[in-house]
């Protein structure tokens, strides 16, 4: 049985989908994508897309769910219908990559924003330098930023939720205003006209535009990609069965929603060239730049931090409930299925969490975590909701219980599969690290379950 506690209401796990989602991506990929598919069409297209598939994806997690309710969320699921092999090799790669590399990439992109303020945080200011191997203030100030995340939620789960619904709110009220902001003081439709039109545009419909949407979606994928966090924490939600799921869809639709109107108010308000060449990317600055001047910058970089500080809080608070669900069914370091007796969180979890994401924040970059993360999130994923048919057929459910159409996993699945094969063709430098990283959890578990049957 469980040592965590179920202290968290419907709005704190629709808190902690919405916080976890919103981070850096939406304010920074849009300007990845402007300059690859060089088409305002495609861009939103792209965000359509990713929202489509991220939609499907909580839909059909919202069944899972409900058939399998507990703490771990999709590691339980991949070990309750498919094998425990399959469910540590789930775990391995999102304690080194998925959940790790998001949050390294979100902790990196936090500095990025506070660097708007304090040019000091750049990643040009070298802190050292060993041969080619250099450290700067904006990866010092990343890693200070994940300790001090990961010691508010060592102190307590009310802690860090309380922490996670301050911050969701602010930064959905945030977003809105912004669109506000966009809609009644930057739009113009002659821009709207420009950046939609397909003469304006590099768009013939062939393998090349599969390939180019297929690539850059990555961005938009990211920006949306830790929907299914909520499901690592299930074990600390009142009545899950009907909770996650209503969180999931909540969650998800409120975000992407939010996702899609304020790429339509950059596309809007700024020419495609001004969106391609954002200063460091954040194209939101831009925005708010072009329509209120220098000194807006201020207000903005201030507000992009609060995104990213509730995103990197939202994951550090649930990742770290797999890597104690796994030691728990002894495939990973025992020690991990410790819970403070005082806080009832599994802390030796969440500092392991955070040695590692210091890790990455060291010897990463953005552009590199994003190829990383949503490569192996989507193979996942992809495996995961196709488990969905063969559980219906281990577990059935009452006939009154939730049940997704099955067309839904059907498409999640297709447009996964896509995804994950052009990037394999497309992108292998940065695909293929990641999918040895996933091989290398076999040998891994092979270990851990030898030492399991000897004890």
């Amino acid at each position: 049985m469980s040592e965590l506690k179920r202290t968290l209401s419907l709005k704190d796990a629709v808190s902690i989908v919405a916080g976890s989602m919103i981070g850096s991506g939406i304010f920074i990929v849009s300007s990845h994508i402007a300059r690859d598919v060089n088409s305002g069409l495609l861009l939103i297209l792209i965000w359509f897309l990713a929202g489509t598939i991220t939609i499907f994806g909580a839909l059909s997690y919202g069944e899972l769910s409900s058939v399998m309710p507990d703490e771990g969320g999709q590691y339980v699921y991949l070990k309750k219908i498919f094998s425990k092999k399959l469910a540590f090799i789930y775990g391995w790669t999102l304690f080194l990559v998925i959940q790790t590399g998001t949050l390294a990439a979100v902790n990196i992109a936090l500095v990025k924003f506070l660097g708007l303020i304090f040019p000091v945080l750049s990643a040009e200011n070298i802190l050292l330098k060993i041969g080619n191997y250099s450290f700067s203030a904006q990866a010092f100030f990343a890693v200070v930023s994940v300790l001090t995340i990961t010691f508010i939620n060592s102190r307590g789960i009310k802690a860090g939720v309380i922490v996670q619904n301050i911050f969701t709110v602010a930064k959905i009220v945030s977003m809105v205003l912004i669109i506000f902001a966009g809609l009644f003081f930057g739009s113009k439709f002659n821009i709207l006209f420009e950046n939609f039109s397909i003469q304006n545009s590099d768009i013939a419909f062939n393998l090349h535009i599969l390939k180019l949407i297929s690539t850059s979606i990555v961005g938009a994928l990211f920006a949306s990609i830790t929907w299914n966090n909520v499901t690592f924490i299930s074990a600390e939600i009142k009545n899950p069965v009907k909770n996650i799921k209503k969180a999931l869809f909540i969650g998800t639709m409120l975000v992407i929603l939010l996702y899609f109107l304020l790429n339509m108010i950059y596309l809007s308000s700024l020419p495609l060239d001004l969106i391609k060449t954002s200063p460091e990317d954040i194209v939101v600055a831009q925005l708010m730049r072009t329509i209120f001047g220098p000194k807006a910058l201020y207000l903005i970089a201030i507000i992009l931090s609060i995104s990213a500080f509730g995103c990197a809080n939202g994951m550090i608070l649930t990742g770290s409930r797999v890597y104690y669900k796994m030691a728990r069914d002894r495939i990973f370091f025992r020690s991990l299925a410790y819970i403070n007796r005082k806080t009832k969180v599994p802390t030796n979890s969440l500092w392991l969490q955070c040695f590692w994401i210091c890790v990455l924040i060291m010897w990463g970059n953005y552009a590199q975590l994003l190829d990383y993360v949503i490569y192996s999130s989507l193979i996942f994923y992809a495996i995961t909701i196709f488990g969905i048919f063969k559980m219906r057929k281990m577990f059935p459910s009452p006939k009154d219980g939730y049940k997704v159409p099955d067309f839904i996993p059907i498409a999640f699945v297709i447009l996964a599969s896509i995804i994950i094969i052009s990037l394999t063709i497309f992108k292998p430098c940065y695909t293929i690290p990641g999918l040895l990283i996933t091989l290398f959890g076999l040998p891994v578990y092979s270990y851990w379950d030898k030492k399991n049957k000897k004890h």
